[in-house]
């Protein structure tokens, strides 16, 4: 199966009235995972690589080379997206690297200047033919997030983001209502008046960060208010490292416990991938 573009799988799942999953690869264990568990759900995913995740692998080509030829082995449908960068140099790679998208994150910048900063990537990925995603307003537990997700004003505001939309030319909008980046349990609280008063004010899909942390049947409800693109990190960490403990006693292999590791992320996946009514 050859890798098909994100806009594709968004633009369908938008279409459809339904969401498409995306999950963060780490190693390339977890790209087996989600590719395996994409084949058993007989569902679309979106595989993404962060800039986090490239500088541990000291660079962006041995990872996604991995990650794609995965990709390319899988009877699945699945698309790689380049996911929060903030560093051009690494954007500038993406389209030789295999990436149909990339989300441009300047959200920790005042507003002007994440609108500058964003509509200049975003010109540079649409003439190499990519689809960008950015973000607007402030989601939480990031490593250097200057506030959590509930501190007053960091929430997405509709009429602003309908602007910032217009200003950057982005194709997606991430949006701050009530989810956080790293959280291992599903407690976060979502605004959904606010998903939908966004989903009417700007005309591109929208996208869940922090998925992880909320609640599965607040995820559904969010796909019926308007989101479609729904990422998955820190919930296939938390599986990964828990099997990789269980199985660690039993063996000093490491492809034993990695196994373990890639089981217990392909089981994560698929349970969720069925979450979502599926793209007809």
């Amino acid at each position: 199966m050859t890798l098909v573009p994100t806009a594709d799988l968004v633009a369908a799942a938008r279409a459809a009235g339904t969401g498409v999953l995306a999950f963060n690869v780490i190693t390339i264990e977890y790209a087996q995972a989600i590719a395996v568990a994409a084949e058993r759900a007989g569902r679309p995913a979106i595989l993404q690589i962060s800039q986090n995740a490239a500088r541990y692998h000291s660079g962006l080509s041995a990872i996604a080379a991995a990650t794609a030829e995965v990709a390319w082995r899988s009877s699945a449908t699945l698309s790689l997206h380049l996911d929060h960068v903030d560093d051009i140099s690494l954007l500038e790679q993406a389209p030789d690297s295999g990436f149909s998208s990339v989300m441009v994150d300047a959200s920790a910048l005042a507003y002007a200047a994440n609108v500058a900063t964003t509509r200049k990537a975003t010109e540079w990925a649409h003439e190499h033919r990519l689809w960008v995603e950015a973000e607007l307003g402030y989601v939480g537990g990031k490593p250097d997030a200057p506030a959590s997700a509930h501190t007053a004003g960091v929430r997405t505001d509709p009429s602003e983001a309908a602007r910032y939309v217009a200003e950057t030319g982005v194709d997606a909008l991430a949006v701050a209502v009530g989810s956080s980046h790293a959280m291992a349990d599903r407690t976060a609280s979502l605004d959904l008046d606010l998903v939908a008063a966004i989903r009417e004010a700007v005309p591109v899909p929208l996208v869940l960060h922090g998925s992880s942390g909320v609640p599965l049947d607040q995820i559904r409800a969010a796909v019926g208010h308007g989101m479609v693109k729904i990422n998955v990190g820190t919930a296939l960490n938390v599986a990964f490292t828990d099997a990789v403990r269980g199985a660690l006693p039993a063996s000093r292999d490491p492809r034993r416990y990695l196994a373990a590791g890639r089981s217990a992320v392909t089981g994560v996946v698929e349970r969720l991938l069925t979450l979502l009514p599926a793209t007809p």
